[in-house]
C-alpha cells in the first residue's frame, strides 16, 4: 500500500528508524530502488529499508556513473522515493559532490528530501563505479574531513563511509582508513569491491564491533554471496544496487525489439504487469476515495448592506 497522501506518515525521522532496524538481529537487507514505483514494489515484497544508487539515478538520465548528477537531482529521487513508501533508505552520496562544505549542504539537502543514512566514498572526481579499475582516492584525511563535516552538519541521518583502498593499497590500508574515517564520525563502513569471501572475513574481524555494509552487485569483482553468508562473514548490512535496473532495462529492449520486429506488443502482453495490478501497486481507487471524500469549496457571497 502507498502512502496516499496524508495518511499513516512515519512520525519518527528517518535516519532513527534507519538505527532500529540495525539494532535488531539479522542482516539489513535493502535492494535498489530509486524510483517511486520500485520503491511500492520493493515495499510489496517485504522489505524494510532500499538503497538508492547512484549509478541508478545517473543511468536513468541516460548519464555515465562518473559524479555527474546534483544534489538537487538526487534529492528529486529522495523525495520520490520517500513519498511514495516511506521506507528509510540508504542514499549514494559519491564524493559529498565537493569539499566539506558542500559536504555539509548535501546532508542538510538529503535530510529534508527524506533520507534515512547517506553512504560518501574516499574517490576523487572523476569517480567510478567501485568495482572498475584505476580509480583515484583522496587522502585519508581529506575523506576524514568530509566525514566529519557530514557528522556535524546532520540531525539523524546515519552516516556509512565507503573505501576503495583495498584494490591499490590493500586490506592494511583499507583498514587503516575505515578507522580514520570512525574517529572521524562515522557511523558504519562499506567496504568495497572485496573479492573473495577471506577478504570479507578478514575485514570483519578486523573491525571488532562496527557496522559493516556489503554491495553485491552483478558483473563485478564480488563474487554472488546471499544476504545469510554476508551475515556469516560479519556483515550487518547488504545492498543489490542496480538489479532492479539491470532486470527493468532488459525488460525495456526486449519491448522495443518486439515493436520493431512484430508491429506492436501481442507477444509479450503475457509478460506485462496488467493495469489492474498497476492501479493496485500505486493506489489508485485509494486516491480515487479520497478525492471523493474531499468537501468541495463553497464560495461565499458578499452579504447585503
Amino acid at each position: 500500500m502507498p502512502y496516499v497522501i496524508g495518511s499513516d506518515l512515519p512520525d519518527a525521522p528517518a535516519g532513527e528508524r534507519f538505527r532500529a532496524l540495525l539494532e535488531r538481529s539479522g542482516i539489513l537487507r535493502m535492494p535498489g530502488a530509486h524510483l517511486g514505483i520500485s520503491a511500492l514494489l520493493a515495499k510489496k515484497a517485504g522489505f524494510e529499508a532500499l538503497y538508492l544508487s547512484g549509478a541508478a539515478m545517473s543511468a536513468t538520465m541516460g548519464l555515465p556513473d562518473l559524479g555527474m548528477i546534483t544534489v538537487d537531482e538526487v534529492c528529486f529521487y529522495v523525495r520520490q522515493v520517500a513519498r511514495a513508501a516511506g521506507l528509510p533508505m540508504l542514499v549514494d552520496g559519491d564524493t559529498g559532490f565537493g569539499e566539506a562544505l558542500n559536504v555539509m549542504h548535501m546532508v542538510r539537502a538529503f535530510e529534508e528530501a527524506g533520507a534515512a543514512a547517506v553512504q560518501l566514498e574516499d574517490q576523487l572526481l572523476p569517480k567510478k563505479c567501485g568495482h572498475l579499475n584505476d580509480k583515484k582516492l583522496a587522502t585519508p584525511d581529506d575523506m576524514a574531513a568530509k566525514v566529519a563535516a557530514a557528522r556535524k552538519a546532520r540531525r539523524h541521518l546515519y552516516i556509512i563511509a565507503r573505501t576503495d583502498a583495498a584494490a591499490s593499497e590493500g586490506m592494511d590500508g583499507a583498514v587503516a582508513r575505515a578507522k580514520r574515517y570512525l574517529e572521524a564520525g562515522a557511523d558504519a563502513i562499506f567496504p568495497e569491491a572485496l573479492n573473495t569471501a577471506e577478504m570479507f572475513r578478514e575485514f570483519a574481524r578486523r573491525m571488532p564491533g562496527v557496522k559493516l555494509l556489503a554491495n553485491m552487485t552483478e558483473f563485478g569483482k564480488t563474487p554472488f554471496y546471499t544476504d545469510k553468508e554476508f551475515e556469516e562473514m560479519g556483515y550487518h548490512m547488504v545492498i543489490w544496487p542496480v538489479s532492479h535496473l539491470r532486470m527493468a532495462n532488459r525488460a525495456m529492449e526486449d519491448t522495443y525489439a518486439a515493436i520493431r520486429d512484430e508491429g506492436g506488443t501481442q507477444g509479450i502482453v503475457g509478460r506485462m504487469q496488467t493495469r489492474a495490478q498497476l492501479y493496485e501497486t500505486i493506489g489508485y481507487h485509494d486516491y480515487e476515495a479520497l478525492d471523493a471524500s474531499l468537501v468541495k469549496t463553497v464560495i461565499p457571497e458578499m452579504p447585503a448592506r
